[in-house]
């Protein structure tokens, strides 16, 4: 028995047949493998544009645990900031320090800045790169509540001459420095970079150009594009936090992240403005549901603003006093509206308002600012419906009664049938019984002299034709 037909009375297929089925598995293989390779060469480009908001840290966060479960090779955040909220910044620096995947901050294009919270971002990436003509630097916090942060001896935030924190200013800003100064010395100290200068730039809030951080050791990279950026990151070494990779960027596909619907809404309620309107239209829209209840529209809108403009606001660096008096300054105003008081809750409403909306976001930084046209338009308009109310409360206190017991003294009536003492007569579209001391006929024009309980004193109206009953 030779070894072919024992084969194939065991059942095993004859070897001829072997071959496709080898070659199938290893086009398979192939094609895998080469899937692999190219996941692995994968270079994701994400652009952070403008100041760092709560919608900036999701946008990144989100996109970089993508990457992790993509295996892309590098995840590129192409930057130009000009600061922004301390919060975001941290939560951004906590998703990169923690990532699976290396992460490359480029400050890009050229006239690109990474001031502020852009310069801790650049520290705690990975790789730091920079094109030319950018800039970076200026990292002094900007102090929460206004009133800016020490500057003694005449230079804004400068250490004194052991490298401690300014003698100037309150406690709280000299904790502000050398909280944000351990932070990036950390940052620095952890990726190998010029931690004195990264101080410098928190302290005395310098700034470099590309080729002075380059030559500095602040930036790893110099580059004028993106296919500059990947040659000068290929090869390198870089070690995560669980593991170290060689990147390997021969034949890289770059794959340019744009924004989805979650991020540009985000973006659109958590701007300052946007949530300050709709904080408005909330409280306008109940308002005018209670004042003309079953409506319902203005209800549901109310209700739809309210809400958005809440989660909005609970991401920024909202005043608890700016929203008490700007609360306060629309219930005083609501008050004039419906128990008018002449002016004193209306005039003190409207400045409570517009205090309120100065103060209601708590921080310096210009991008975080409520436009002063926006709260003009608003107080304004608050102010007009005051104005109206007060307007229409005079007019009713001038103008002449027309209802209840005094709208019905010299009120004409019209008798619905002859009598001669008591009858009925119409008075203001109703029968009441009257009593007149003349005789008086059917359809006889008449008018109220005086209301006792329910009955009506007339007298007739001299030089009047009668009319038809």
């Amino acid at each position: 028995m030779n070894t072919r037909t024992a084969s194939s009375r065991l059942g095993y297929p004859p070897r001829r047949t072997w071959t496709p089925i080898a070659l199938l598995l290893a086009t398979v293989l192939a094609l895998a493998s080469s899937t692999i390779a190219a996941q692995g060469q994968q270079v994701w480009v994400l652009e952070l544009d403008g100041a760092i908001s709560p919608a900036s840290s999701d946008y990144i966060t989100r996109n970089l645990a993508a990457a992790e479960v993509a295996g892309v090779a590098v995840f590129v955040i192409r930057m130009d900031t000009p600061g922004g909220l301390d919060s975001s910044m941290r939560d951004i620096i906590r998703a990169i320090l923690d990532a699976d995947v290396p992460v490359a901050t480029w400050v890009a294009p050229g006239g690109a800045r990474a001031a502020s919270a852009g310069t801790y971002i650049l520290y705690a990436s990975h790789i730091a790169a920079m094109a030319p003509a950018t800039n970076v630097g200026a990292a002094t916090p900007v102090a929460i509540g206004g009133g800016g942060l020490p500057t003694p001896s005449g230079s804004e935030d400068a250490a004194d001459e052991n490298g401690e924190a300014p003698s100037g200013g309150t406690a709280s800003e000299r904790k502000a420095i050398n909280d944000a100064v351990a932070y990036i010395r950390g940052l620095a100290e952890l990726r190998g970079r010029n931690a004195d200068w990264a101080e410098a730039a928190v302290r005395d809030a310098e700034s470099l150009s590309a080729s002075e951080a380059l030559e500095k050791n602040v930036i790893d990279v110099v580059a004028k594009d993106i296919e500059a950026l990947i040659a000068g990151m290929d090869g390198r070494v870089i070690t995560l936090e669980r593991r170290t990779v060689t990147l390997d960027l021969t034949d890289a596909q770059v794959t340019h992240i744009e924004p989805d619907w979650r991020n540009e809404f985000l973006a659109l309620i958590t701007n300052p403005n946007i949530a300050y309107i709709l904080l408005m239209i909330g409280i306008y829209g109940l308002i005018l549901e209670f004042y003309n209840p079953g409506l319902g529209i203005p209800g549901v809108t109310g209700i739809i603003c309210l809400l958005l403009a809440f989660y909005a606001l609970q991401m920024l660096p909202v005043s608890y006093v700016g929203v008490a008096l700007l609360l306060i300054g629309i219930g005083l105003m609501i008050t004039e509206a419906f128990a008018p008081s002449f002016g004193v809750f209306g005039v003190g409403g409207a400045i409570a308002f517009v205090i309120g909306s100065i103060l209601l976001m708590d921080t310096d930084l210009p991008a975080f600012q409520i436009s002063l046209p926006i709260i003009a338009a608003f107080a304004a308009g608050s102010v007009g419906i005051f104005i109206f109310s007060v307007g229409a409360a005079l007019r009713a206190r001038r103008s002449n009664v027309v209802s209840g017991r005094e709208g019905m003294i010299g009120a004409r009536a019209v008798a619905v049938e002859d009598f001669d003492g008591d009858g009925r007569v119409r008075v203001h579209g109703e029968i009441w019984h009257a009593h007149c001391d003349a005789p008086v006929t059917r359809g006889e024009s008449l008018h109220v002299t005086a209301l006792d309980g329910l009955v009506v004193r007339v007298q007739p109206d001299t030089g009047t034709e009668s009319a038809p009953g």
